[in-house]
């Protein structure tokens, strides 16, 4: 190689280019690429809440709408709230009320809160992933119903597939029959209220439908509760190779039996391969504090685990052995489970 290095005067500014062959790869075969690894960042944002005494509807609303315009400043995609987030509407009755009571009361708020969170969302320019109301459906049966309104002003629902013991016994509550992806501005999302997420058969649906981050609000009264939550949420994330935020709400309201004690710490979990954060956990809250946690997630990483990740669970299925097959038309409907007393306290909580 003449001229490689001019001021080099012993060798004359001559070089040599020594190549060494690898004997065990065939030189004809293409070059293997890796795929990239881009950035597709989102932003979101749990919020563990509080439960408290409000004076009226406007106060509630009030609380939330401090949250959410936090979680604006920080320039957060989403945002989501715990599973029963309204119960605390209950805390200004005169009185405490029946389960049946306190239902109907609750329902007649619906309207009112999907507007007003709707606003909120188009305002703040914030996808909200508003925890969970009890709503009367046009069947006239009551449903533990998510509410996800977009920035778009879109505004969709997402039924609890698996209502609790507790929730069928004291309000007689109904589960969904159908779960399906939400299109976003920063693409398909899944949400499973609580319980729901302890059925692995639900996120592989939303996985295979395209959804990359679950959120799952969720109420639990003890640690107990809080841990079966979250040791299947990790397993949802590893499973699925997908994203999973938790919202819980911490604190407690005296004269609403169904807040009486609550116990929660949120998180933001991922899969546990080399992208991803230490532990499969990209940000959690302090125990039963009420707080705001916010984490960076990038969805090109979960590209990458699919593709090339150490693991490769949804691409290593064994379909010619198993698979989920989902009834759309609902025509062979399983027996309800029977309305036994439950043996655990009265809150309709517990995961």
């Amino acid at each position: 190689m003449k001229n490689y290095l001019p001021e080099d005067k012993k060798s004359e500014a001559n070089a040599v280019m020594m190549v060494w062959r690898n004997p065990y790869v065939e030189r004809d075969q293409p070059v293997k690429k890796r795929l990239p690894r881009g950035v597709e960042a989102v932003r979101v944002a749990t919020c563990q809440l509080q439960a408290r005494a409000v004076a009226d509807y406007d106060e509630f609303l009030r609380a939330i709408r401090y949250f959410v315009d936090v979680a604006s400043d920080y320039e957060a995609d989403f945002i989501v709230f715990p599973e029963l987030f309204t119960l605390m509407l209950l805390s200004f009755e005169e009185k405490e009320l029946s389960p049946v009571e306190a239902i109907e009361r609750l329902s007649e708020y619906t309207p009112r809160l999907k507007a007003d969170i709707s606003d909120m969302a188009m305002r703040f320019n914030i996808n909200i992933i508003a925890g969970s109301h009890p709503t009367r459906m046009e069947d006239g049966d009551i449903h533990n119903v998510a509410y996800v309104c977009l920035r778009d002003g879109a505004i969709h629902e997402q039924e609890k597939i698996h209502p609790t013991p507790n929730e069928r016994y004291w309000w007689n509550i109904k589960g969904g029959d159908k779960i399906d992806v939400i299109q976003t501005d920063c693409g398909p999302i899944g949400v499973q209220i609580c319980y729901d997420s302890e059925f692995p058969e639900l996120t592989r649906r939303l996985a295979d439908e395209g959804a990359r981050i679950i959120f799952v609000p969720f109420c639990t009264d003890s640690r107990q509760g809080y841990l079966r939550v979250r040791y299947c949420a990790q397993a949802r994330a590893i499973e699925n190779q997908c994203y999973v935020v938790l919202s819980g709400n911490v604190g407690n309201l005296p004269n609403v039996a169904n807040m009486d004690i609550q116990y929660a710490q949120s998180c933001i979990l991922t899969p546990c391969d080399f992208p991803f954060a230490r532990d499969g956990i990209a940000a959690e809250a302090s125990e039963n504090v009420e707080t705001l946690t916010i984490s960076d997630i990038n969805l090109a990483d979960l590209s990458w685990a699919r593709a090339e990740g150490t693991v490769r669970n949804l691409a290593d299925r064994r379909f010619d052995l198993y698979r989920i097959e989902w009834d759309e038309t609902g025509a062979h409907p399983g027996k309800p489970p029977p309305r036994r007393e439950p043996l655990g306290p009265s809150t309709v909580g517990g995961g």
